[in-house]
């Protein structure tokens, strides 16, 4: 049996990075224990309620942050609040797979695209790498809101 992964973000706001990640990967902030959301509700805001209803104190409600995969295929991915500022190049990445079946200029087109999308979101677009056949196709560099690298591939 293989195992599962859940990907950690060391994170100063893990609530605003995991409302960055959602939208970069479509994924959702699942409910919190024991509730049921009404469609259309909004899962942070019952985080809070919880929260609040467990009289978690106030200087604890960021302290993590999560999300799933609405198809249950990819991983769990946390956020966890840490003290201490990102102060080097990361060691792992993630390669968020936006235009895997595209070739060429229409690639670098579809990446370009997407890669303005996350600019909006908050992310710095940090270098382009153009296809250099045969061992690239192509790809974007980018950095999250607080600074860690991801590639758009």
């Amino acid at each position: 049996m293989s195992s599962t992964i859940q990907v950690t973000f060391d994170a100063r706001d893990p609530r605003s990075l995991s409302i960055f990640w959602k939208e970069v990967l479509g994924y959702v902030h699942p409910a919190p224990p024991g509730v049921e959301l009404a469609p259309g509700a909004d899962p942070l805001a019952a985080w809070d309620e919880f929260l609040e209803a467990h009289q978690v104190p106030v200087e604890l409600r960021n302290s993590s942050s999560a999300l799933e995969d609405p198809d249950g295929a990819g991983p769990r991915i946390f956020f966890q609040q840490v003290p201490e500022d990102k102060v080097a190049k990361n060691r792992v990445h993630l390669d968020v797979r936006t235009a895997s079946d595209l070739r060429d200029q229409e690639r670098m087109e579809a990446l370009e695209a997407e890669g303005a999308r996350l600019i909006g979101l908050g992310a710095d677009r940090l270098a382009r790498h153009d296809p250099e056949p045969p061992l690239s196709i192509g790809f974007l560099v980018l950095a999250d809101p607080e600074g860690n690298e991801f590639c758009l591939d």
